[in-house]
């Protein structure tokens, strides 16, 4: 049966919740683990801290590290007049608060939106998208972008990346540490052992961090795209803004892995859909464009 629109809502918000339980889980099992190891308890009050901190952080002000990690800038009225109308118009229709604006100068067409909820929502294009697009196609991209601020999406996807970013670098300390070799000279066996164990947290560290964004399903990228749509009251605009995305297919200047599923479309250009391979369609950030524009064109 499918979910309302409420009952999705809803759902973002418990997976929030279950990823932050997830995220301190994880940290303090590293941080028992290391203080047992090193026989020091203050390793494990240091990792609950550290735990609770970047929790509280990731809620309070993620979307800020998102807007620093992607170099955005605010838009003005004067400079962005068609995003800065066309967003103002949508919200009022929407009947949401409207969103800060802001921009990436970057020639390739994307967007995204973050923020904790409706009243502190941020929606972002490069300045690729905005000279590429005409209305009625920035109507459909806006539109996209304000269905995932309804939605709850965006407090989901931002504390995604600041979490699983986070995961990353306290598996790097952990190996740093292992290297340290610590006090506990009579154990040699177990510093190998401890090395071993960093190493191998740090190569799964970056898949840990993708299959975390992966858990956030594809399916919100359908959904967005249906509220969109349902917005604007015509489909084809967005269906022609995707098509223009993804005929670019040039990466943006400065991507992360961490910000990734933020945007409408792949970052790095690549084409979801024409990826031959299993692999890689599964650890693929959006669902194939293809496939979203027969969705909005009533093709499927």
């Amino acid at each position: 049966m499918a979910l309302t629109l409420y009952q999705e809502r809803s759902r973002n918000i418990w997976r929030t919740v279950l990823l932050m339980a997830l995220f301190l889980a994880i940290v303090l099992a590293i941080g028992y683990f290391v203080s047992y190891y090193y026989q020091s308890p203050a390793i494990l009050y240091i990792a609950i801290f550290f735990a609770v901190f970047m929790n509280i952080y990731s809620y309070w002000f993620s979307d800020r590290q998102v807007l620093s990690m992607t170099n955005a800038r605010p838009a003005s009225k004067e400079e962005f007049f068609d995003f800065y109308t066309v967003t103002e118009n949508l919200s009022i229709t929407a009947g949401v608060q409207m969103p800060k604006l802001y921009v990436v100068e970057d020639p390739s067409p994307n967007a995204f939106a973050t923020g904790r909820n409706e009243k502190h929502a941020v929606v972002c294009a490069t300045t690729g998208l905005l000279a590429m697009m005409d209305r009625s196609e920035l109507e459909g991209v806006i539109a996209h972008e304000l269905s995932h601020v309804r939605n709850r999406d965006i407090l989901l996807m931002t504390v995604a990346v600041v979490l699983a970013g986070f995961i990353a670098i306290i598996a790097d300390i952990f190996l740093r540490m292992s290297f340290w070799g610590g006090n506990r000279d009579d154990n040699n066996r177990g510093s190998g052992i401890l090395l071993i164990l960093g190493i191998v947290a740090l190569i799964l560290a970056p898949i840990a961090a993708q299959l975390i964004q992966l858990a956030i399903s594809r399916r919100r990228e359908f959904l967005a795209d249906a509220s969109g749509a349902l917005l604007t009251r015509y489909p084809e605009g967005l269906a022609s803004a995707l098509q223009k995305i993804e005929d670019y297919a040039h990466p943006m200047r400065k991507v992360s892995h961490a910000t990734a599923h933020l945007f409408i479309s792949d970052p790095y250009g690549e084409k979801a859909g024409k990826k031959s391979d299993w692999i890689n369609r599964m650890f693929s950030t959006h669902p194939p464009t293809e496939a979203r524009i027969r969705a909005l064109l009533g093709k499927n």
